[in-house]
């Protein structure tokens, strides 16, 4: 990103290149939907573009660009006021070897993952399925690390409630 920053524009392609499944992956499970989660990667890597000069080597890259993602995110958000919707390749294709309890268990918790509020599925996104670490996303959402590990528990007993909610089951 200090290429770019520098001037060197063409190292954009290389950042594109390391990171849109990423970022494609991340929204996708926090929109519901491939057509908006590909906007967004877009959006994001024109913000990067645009706003390059803010980067700061210092804070690392990764949180840097989840900082422009999550505001695009929340710009699309008030602009669309979003009905969520879930994609068919929400996490890619349904592997042959599932047995079919296994892919409804997977999408039980697909839907319940939709069903949060919004700053709730991020931490689990961010968390469990882009791995970041807790250090990470408390320099992201520029708060204590331990605050993140306390959002991050209730997110999944929120989670967990909204699974067991969906399928009827009673907790364990």
């Amino acid at each position: 990103m200090n290429a770019v920053r520098s001037g060197d524009e063409r190292k954009l392609a290389v950042l594109f290149e390391r990171h849109h499944a990423k970022l494609y992956r991340y929204y996708l499970r926090m929109t519901g939907s491939s057509q908006a989660s590909e906007d967004l990667v877009q959006e994001v890597f024109f913000r990067m573009l645009k706003y390059r000069e803010t980067y700061r080597q210092e804070y690392g890259f990764t949180t840097w660009m989840y900082r422009i993602a999550r505001t695009a995110h929340i710009d699309q958000m008030r602009k669309r006021k979003w009905e969520v919707g879930l994609a068919e390749d929400w996490d890619g294709p349904a592997r042959a070897e599932k047995s079919l309890d296994d892919r409804q268990e997977i999408e039980f918790v697909k839907r319940a993952l939709l069903r949060l509020p919004p700053e709730k599925r991020e931490l689990l996104v961010l968390s469990r399925f882009q791995g970041m670490k807790y250090e990470q996303i408390a320099a992201l959402m520029e708060c204590e690390v331990g605050t993140v590990k306390v959002r991050v528990f209730r997110a999944m007993q929120a989670l967990r409630e909204q699974f067991f909610e969906m399928t009827g089951r009673k907790a364990s």
